[in-house]
């Protein structure tokens, strides 16, 4: 992580920049950098200990959980970021989502039905005997 330190927030400060407080711009390097570090889990607490003297826990879980940004528009930046870069020639568009597990999963509101939930509504059409 060291050696590319410099390069990763540079970008961090690009994909952050339009966020309006210089605190949210702050902890978004952070996170980021956090997400990238080793280590199984990805969540708070796990990444916090692992970033030593950056990982307020604290504030990084009040970077994802409740500071007022729009991950859209981070999206969007990377997206025209990295056009240049990997040059796409055809778009794909997959609505599928994320497949979850269990009902307390991160964003399980806000997403639509994945393919697990269309293959097991498939299932049990096909074990009551409907097409």
């Amino acid at each position: 992580m060291a050696a590319v330190r410099c390069d990763l927030e540079d970008f961090a400060a690009e994909m952050f920049e339009p966020f309006a407080r210089a605190d949210q711009r702050r902890w978004g390097g952070v996170y980021l950098r956090g997400l990238l570090l080793d280590g199984g889990r990805k969540s708070v607490e796990p990444m916090a200990a692992r970033l030593g003297e950056d990982g307020n826990r604290q504030a990084l879980a009040h970077f994802v959980t409740s500071s007022p940004w729009d991950a859209a528009h981070v999206r969007a930046r990377l997206a025209w970021r990295m056009q240049p870069v990997i040059k796409p020639t055809a778009l794909i568009i997959d609505d599928t989502g994320f497949l979850k597990d269990g009902d307390a999963s991160a964003c399980v509101t806000r997403c639509r039905r994945t393919r697990l939930c269309a293959e097991s509504r498939t299932d049990e059409r096909a074990e009551q005997g409907d097409p």
